[in-house]
């Protein structure tokens, strides 16, 4: 598609967020990271990887220092303190040769599907483990002892409890000793949310309505509402998914798709089924759409949560990004939501599936006792319900029937967090930190496709992006982070790898000014260097989390970098170079204590690099400094002494007067004429002795199919007289003529003479001085090559080009000589000036 199309569906991506919402713009909305910091950049990481691939199952166990790593083939148990330390234990779990060869005759693939893909890893009891592979789409479970860390004896038959397809969507947790898992289990099967490794295990319904869509899973929670409840609640299992809309959806991209919208469903943990309808079946299923603001095909990536301890301050965290339809674009969004905005959802009205018109809609009609979908409560105990099994059988059958709410969740604020383009965020992670100022703010981890890691801050109902880091050098997803508040350390898992990253990186900020800046709640100014707030003493430290530009001493500049000489010549061109270390920041220039204007006037182009000066005139003489402003704080990064000299420099020697320039200049002049004169006549001559050689040559040559045609071509030139013969003899001969009459290809060997007719030539005239070669290096500060890039913005670039005037061609140019004089004594000047400091290139 071409890029007007892609611009285009942009502003109608964004144009489509913003009447959505009808709230903030969707410039508030998108956050620039920052700080941008490359993989040659990081400090401080640890890499963990072995002969395998897909690190993507992680169980973090920070009390007992531990992280287990599912990956293909193998489950790693490492050291959380350092991965990379080597006292990691492993345990080989490959697929038989057996089911490997089985797969490859389903039509698997050899490279990447038929193998076991440990999907499942979590802890079943004190003293073991739980683990679930695909094995080579054969999938098997096993309970492993974890202080001794080897596989049992013994497998369990995994077909109900892990995929076959280990690139399909799954979740799964282990409640009081269940399983709860989500998928697409079996080679064909229907999406499902099933219960094993329990006396009641349960299931979704598939008749007469399919309870699940297409569904593709991507988390599930356990919030135990149970605890304190003051109608004695039961705790629940909410799921996380996207699946194919059953309901109307509006479509401003293809009305001819179907849309996908992502949903929440729970479940209840005490729920045994019915006794009679829905036998081994979930009483409690209800699922209601996930809203995020995107128009209007949203795709959940991820879902992260935070309860605080309390399960009635549980958040959700979820990512967003456009479906397949949007193929010619990224985009993704970030929302929050309340667990009661959940609950309003599931305590609303329900939908009806019209077979008419084959759509759901609202349904209006009366509603059984007790409520379809709720879990038992002592309102329900009191009535002498005490197990869905004793639910009555309109309850029971309303259920099966309506397990689609009508209201929508909604996130908090009404609006996204976060809309970002040019991102697929793929993986989150969220983390509450109390800052100085004595509030909590939840920092989030969002991992992208492409292998970085944006850290960012909420603050109230945005985002700031703290920094953007990438974290592995070959593009790669993040298909998995977990935070350990021991370590202080955010696991990355991925194809390639484990790594292992500090949730801190405060001595990358440099000075106090960089340290608020950052705005990182991890982070803040000591006096003398910025410093983990986890490890120092909150006495004397400094950090501004809302407003990010409070706390430092001075109110602008961070010191005075060390000032850099520049001397050029009245005339050409300098770029003072001045690094934007922030993304966020503004360069602003002054010249002599006045600021330079930014709009390429006085022929001074402040660029993302620097500052251009072009065509220097000795005003331009004076003291630049480059500040940095962000926040409304300027911070000095970079100081220079300019100096144009209005003409060259004399040295100790006798410089040339003035009379004996110009005679240089004139008899250069009568030089240069004299050689084109030269070679005029030469042509002549040339032409001349060509000629008369092609009126001697009598042999034709012709093109003869068939035959081995000679290696070399011959060209000759013909007069009109052999031209007009050639007309004549053209039935017989078939040759090619052109109209100018000069010049025919005849193929051949060409004719050999005795005499080269080039040796009887008159003495041949001395060549043209060859032009002066270009300087290895410019000393006006302005590189070899013309383009100057800059990282801006993520994945971004800026450019910055200089145009050169092309000089003029000496064959149809009168002043050709004065043009290459001029660029003679420039480069005479360009040798005279004094060499630069090191910084200059």
């Amino acid at each position: 598609m071409s890029g007007g199309t892609e611009h285009l569906l942009a502003a109608l991506f964004m144009a489509g967020v913003a009447s959505a919402m009808g709230y903030r713009s969707t410039t508030d909305l998108d956050a620039t990271p920052r700080t941008t910091v490359t993989f040659d950049e990081l400090s401080g990481v640890r890499f963990f990887s072995m002969h395998t691939f897909n690190y993507s199952t992680l169980l973090l166990e920070d009390d007992q220092g531990i992280l287990y790593v599912g990956a293909r083939g193998a489950i790693f148990a490492l050291n959380s303190t350092d991965v990379a330390d080597g006292s990691h234990r492993t345990i080989h779990w490959e697929a038989s040769p057996e089911k490997r060869m089985d797969c490859l005759q389903k039509g698997k693939d050899n490279k990447t599907e038929c193998f076991n893909h440990v999907r499942f890893l979590q802890r079943l009891n004190s003293t073991h483990l739980y683990a679930c592979g695909t094995y080579a789409f054969h999938p098997l479970c096993a309970a492993i002892d974890a202080n001794r860390f080897v596989l049992p004896s013994h497998f369990e038959e995994g077909k109900e409890k892990c995929p076959y397809d280990p690139a399909r969507g799954y979740t799964g947790l282990i409640v009081d000793g269940g399983l709860y898992t989500a998928t697409r289990y079996e080679f064909r099967s229907l999406p499902d949310i099933r219960r094993n490794l329990h006396q009641r295990p349960l299931r979704t319904e598939e008749s007469p309505l399919h309870w699940l869509n297409d569904a593709e899973f991507v988390a599930s929670v356990l919030v135990q509402e149970s605890k304190d409840s003051p109608v004695g609640d039961d705790d629940k299992i909410y799921y996380f998914f996207t699946e194919r809309a059953g309901e109307e959806t509006t479509s401003f991209y293809d009305k001819s798709q179907v849309a996908r919208v992502a949903r929440v469903a729970r479940v209840c943990k005490s729920d045994v089924g019915g006794k009679k309808i829905l036998q081994r079946k979930w009483t409690s299923f209800m699922k209601a759409r996930l809203v995020c603001y995107i128009p209007y095909y949203e795709v959940l990536r991820s879902v992260c949560t935070l309860d605080a301890g309390n399960w009635a301050s549980t958040v959700f965290y979820a990512a967003f990004t456009l479906s397949a339809q949007w193929r010619t674009m990224e985009a993704s969004a970030v929302c929050r939501y309340s667990i009661s905005a959940v609950q309003h959802a599931f305590e609303g009205p329900y939908m009806e599936y019209q077979d008419s018109a084959r759509k759901w809609s609202r349904y209006d009609g009366a509603v059984p006792e007790p409520r379809p979908g709720s879990c038992i409560t002592d309102h329900s105990r009191r009535k002498g319900y005490n197990s869905s099994q004793d639910l009555p059988n309109s309850v029971l059958d309303f259920v099966k029937l309506h397990p689609l709410m009508f209201e929508e969740v909604k996130p908090a604020g009404g609006e996204p967090l976060l809309v970002k383009k040019n991102v697929a965020y793929s993986q989150l992670a969220v983390d509450r930190v109390q800052a100085l100022d004595g509030h909590s703010y939840d920092v989030l981890f969002m991992g992208t496709g492409d292998g970085w890691i944006h850290k960012a801050v909420v603050v109230g109902s945005g985002i700031h992006i703290v920094d953007e880091v990438q974290v592995f050098r070959d593009p790669q997803p993040v298909e998995s982070l977990v935070i350990s508040h021991v370590q202080r350390s955010l696991y990355v898992g991925a194809a390639s790898g484990i790594l292992q990253v500090p949730l801190a990186s405060c001595a990358r900020y440099a000075s106090c000014y960089d340290c608020i800046l950052a705005r990182d709640p991890y982070c803040a100014w000591d006096g003398r260097a910025c410093s983990p707030t986890a490890t120092t003493a909150s006495a004397g430290l400094v950090q501004d989390i809302q407003s990010g530009n409070k706390g430092c001493r001075s109110s602008s500049g961070r010191g005075f970098p060390t000032w850099k000489n520049r001397t050029v010549l009245q005339g050409d061109d300098v770029l003072l170079p001045c690094d934007q270390r922030s993304n966020l920041a503004r360069a602003v220039w002054l010249l002599n204590g006045s600021q330079v204007p930014g709009a390429g006037q006085d022929r001074l182009r402040v660029g993302v690099d620097g500052l251009l000066v072009t065509d220097t005139l000795p005003q331009h003489s004076g003291e630049y400094r480059c500040y940095g402003e962000e926040r409304g704080l300027r911070t000095l990064l970079a100081a220079y002494s300019l100096s144009v000299l209005p003409e060259l420099p004399r040295g100790p020697t006798a410089a040339p007067r003035p009379h004996a320039a110009s005679q240089t200049d004139g008899d250069m002049k009568v030089a240069y004429v004299s050689a084109i004169v030269a070679l005029v006549v030469l042509c002549a001559v040339l032409s001349a002795v060509l000629l008369y050689m092609s009126c001697l040559e009598k042999r034709k040559g012709k093109y003869v199919l068939g035959e081995p045609r000679p290696a070399s071509v011959e060209l000759q030139t013909v007069s009109a007289n052999c031209l007009r013969k050639g007309r004549r003899e053209e039935e017989e001969e078939e040759e090619l003529t052109y109209p100018d009459g000069c010049l025919r290809i005849i193929p051949g060997e060409a004719p050999t003479a005795p005499t080269s007719p080039v040796k009887e030539l008159p003495a041949v005239v001395p060549p043209l001085p060859p032009p002066p070669p270009l300087p290895a290096e410019l000393t006006n500060g302005v590189g070899a090559l013309p383009n100057v890039l800059r990282k801006m913005n993520g994945n971004s670039y800026m450019l910055l080009q200089q145009q050169e005037e092309p000089l003029a061609s000496p064959l149809y140019s009168a002043s050709f000589t004065e043009e290459l004089s001029k660029i003679l004594e420039k480069r005479k000047h360009t040798q005279l000036v004094e060499k630069l400091d090191e910084s200059s290139v």
